[in-house]
């Protein structure tokens, strides 16, 4: 079994993807795409059609019981099972960007107040995109909560550098026990980079988190690729709740391997075997060029086409909870 499972692979142009037709944008497409976008987000900046919800934290932090979750926004969810408190890919800052001037400015409050979080014992972190991976919160979150930390391959480093302790790295099926939980680094189709010197240099991923009666998967960022997926059911499926990106896919020429459309993440829900729908990674930061309030209509669009019942398929407003 372990000789058959999708390792990941590195070369001397950094990791790949297992998709073998996987292509990334020319340097001429990739210029075109900053540039139309650094001017189209300063001259004409969108609104978001979000409304975080009041949540103040206060069930989360009574609740040991229950297994819930809660979209805080973007990529960022809390996940209560087994009287553990999980947050993904954790982001409470203005920007995704390396600066504070510049860059992706957040349209919607956090859901959730850092504050009003209940204690953090696990963070799950799926690549290092600024969007994905922000240095203030999880500095905040070491300080803080003293959490344990699990990355993909690649990125203990950069942990290490900000001496953020208790940081451990697995590679695509590696998988560790946590009170009555495994969780598995899982593969998806995706790239990483924060500079212009280290693309691909650390691994991208998606986490399953199994409790005993219930499991939860996130995908973090992803293309979709049906045998990754397929397989990813056949192993570990069926899952009781998928958080799955619905958001940032146009243009194609840039975003058709790297992100899912929202057709595609319902795909993905197929291919998992997966019983309850999450939308996330839409309407937080303006990050691609279809309308913001886009993604979640073409959702509902595809719901209905496919025949799917609509309480399966969650899109929630930041801090809204529900109960899986």
């Amino acid at each position: 079994m372990e000789e058959s499972l999708p390792r990941s692979r590195k070369t001397r142009h950094g990791f790949r993807n297992l998709n073998p037709r996987f292509r990334r944008p020319s340097e001429w497409q990739r210029w075109k795409f900053i540039l139309s976008r650094g001017w189209s987000t300063t001259v004409h900046p969108r609104t978001s059609p979000l409304v975080p919800m009041d949540n103040d934290g206060a069930l989360l932090r009574a609740n040991t019981r229950n297994a819930t979750v809660t979209w805080i926004s973007h990529a960022t969810l809390l996940i209560q099972l087994e009287r553990l408190n999980i947050l993904t890919d954790p982001h409470w800052s203005e920007r995704a960007s390396p600066v504070g001037f510049a860059g992706p400015k957040r349209l919607v409050a956090p859901g959730l107040r850092f504050e009003h979080l209940p204690p953090i014992h696990l963070v799950l972190i799926s690549h290092d995109h600024y969007d994905h991976l922000d240095v203030q919160t999880v500095q905040r979150l070491a300080q803080i909560h003293r959490p344990r930390f699990l990355v993909p391959l690649g990125l203990k480093q950069w942990f290490d550098e900000l001496e953020i302790p208790d940081v451990e790295e697995l590679d695509w099926w590696d998988s560790r026990e946590m009170e009555d939980c495994a969780v598995t680094c899982l593969p998806v189709q995706h790239f990483s980079g924060r500079t212009l010197s280290d693309r691909n240099r650390r691994l991208w991923c998606g986490w399953a988190v199994s409790g005993r009666n219930q499991q939860f998967f996130f995908a973090g960022d992803t293309g979709y690729y049906p045998p990754l997926f397929k397989d990813i059911g056949q192993r570990l499926g069926p899952f009781d709740l998928a958080a799955i990106p619905i958001g940032a896919y146009l243009p194609p020429y840039m975003m058709r391997f790297v992100h899912s459309t929202p057709e595609q993440a319902l795909q993905i829900f197929s291919d998992i075997r997966a019983e309850r729908f999450l939308a996330m990674h839409w309407g937080t930061f303006d990050l691609a060029e279809e309308p913001l309030e886009e993604p979640p209509k073409r959702l509902k669009v595809e719901t209905h086409r496919l025949g799917l019942d609509e309480k399966r398929v969650w899109i929630l407003q930041p801090g809204e909870t529900r109960l899986w």
